[in-house]
């Protein structure tokens, strides 16, 4: 089977970016095709997913009927949907509205904080800082949070609230995909972009998935290429976020991300193509993939993103 042509075979939340990084069609196209996530396929599945009230689930991060007897992080709340639309490429226009709505009905769990203020977790401020950039939301001050709250190893923790002063892989690469993604709409500011570069530097001192103190790999999800990725730190998610973050900047990669490419490349199959590599478990709208084990499109087209490659 070729995987171009499968890789086309997708929805248009896949199709419009396979159009644009890997076949390199004229913007016309894949841009017709990013048009249509609003009205077709999974875009338009989850945007009927929305309340009145501009929330997912009447829930910030969690929806409101959780039950912490359910199996897994359930998926469907506001954070995590606007997240997922987000990075998928739905136009903020089809959410005409809805910064407006959060900012009147959306608390978060976690003291009854007013929504695009954040909260104090690092993962969830990220994805605010990147959604409110995206719908228009004024996050300035939640910008501002970030190199306030960097550790002084360079990265973040979603535990600083409870005292931790040593960074976590999984704190670090979310803050830094928000960061960019803020930079990318919005232009950032010079201490958020020195921030970015320290947290960058966190990881790549690291190659991305060792520990410093004695060069063992972190854990056993570093290795994982899975999608959805969510919240977890995986060497997917690492090099998908440093090649484009390279991109950005206009710089050329840098070496440290090499061992990590290196391991995404090994994992490719003899027809070209990536296995989906595990589940994170919890309540969704609907399946966006594969079941594991399965070829993946969405991890096929983030790994030859990565390395740049075209078949």
């Amino acid at each position: 089977m070729k995987v171009t042509p499968w890789l086309l075979d997708s929805d248009p939340t896949l199709r419009w970016q396979v159009e644009r990084d890997i076949v390199r069609a004229p913007a016309e196209i894949w841009q017709e095709t990013r048009s249509r996530i609003a009205t077709e396929g999974d875009g338009a599945a989850l945007l009927a997913h929305q309340d009145p009230d501009g929330q997912w689930a009447q829930g910030a991060y969690f929806p409101s009927d959780a039950d912490e007897e359910e199996d897994g992080q359930p998926w469907t709340a506001t954070t995590w949907t606007l997240t997922t639309l987000r990075e998928w490429g739905l136009a903020a226009e089809a959410l005409a509205g809805t910064a407006e709505k959060l900012e009147a009905n959306a608390r978060w769990e976690y003291e009854d904080l007013p929504y695009w203020g954040g909260e104090v977790d690092v993962c969830i401020n990220a994805m605010t800082l990147a959604n409110g950039a995206w719908l228009g939301a004024d996050v300035r001050a939640l910008a501002d949070w970030f190199p306030e709250h960097q550790l002084p190893d360079g990265g973040w923790n979603c535990d600083w609230v409870e005292g931790s002063r040593r960074s976590s892989f999984h704190s670090t690469i979310n803050a830094l995909i928000g960061i960019l993604d803020y930079e990318q709409r919005t232009g950032g500011s010079r201490d958020l972009r020195v921030a970015r570069a320290r947290g960058e530097e966190y990881l790549l001192q690291r190659h991305l998935r060792y520990r410093l103190s004695d060069g063992t790999q972190v854990g056993p999800w570093a290795t994982q290429l899975l999608y959805p990725m969510r919240w977890p730190f995986s060497a997917l998610k690492a090099v998908d976020y440093f090649t484009r973050a390279a991109h950005h900047d206009g710089v050329p990669l840098d070496p440290r991300v090499g061992d990590s490419l290196g391991l995404v490349r090994s994992r490719r199959r003899r027809d070209g193509r990536w296995r989906q590599e595990g589940q994170l478990p919890g309540r969704v709208w609907f399946p966006v993939d594969v079941p594991t084990g399965a070829p993946s499109k969405w991890v096929t087209f983030l790994a030859l993103r990565a390395l740049n490659e075209h078949p």
